[in-house]
């Protein structure tokens, strides 16, 4: 598995130090982000959407993590 990317929106990047949107990870294939968001899911983590394809192409579920950050599951 990898960082596939991180998102934040700020309005003053140079002054920002909290600000992460979510966190995503690549595991590489399809069958493997349906596996690891139910494992997620049979451990407790709320999953706020997916597995699913979005509008621009990702194959991605979205879980929280225990203080509520978006943590993003992708190929």
């Amino acid at each position: 598995m990898k960082i596939e990317h991180a998102s934040m929106y700020v309005k003053d990047l140079e002054g920002a130090r909290l600000g992460f949107i979510h966190v995503a990870f690549s595991t590489g294939r399809k069958e493997k982000v349906d596996q690891l968001t139910q494992r997620l899911r049979e451990d407790g983590y709320p999953v706020v959407s997916g597995p699913r394809t979005t509008g621009d192409g990702y194959y991605e579920s979205c879980i929280l993590d225990l203080e509520g950050n978006q943590i993003e599951i992708t190929v």
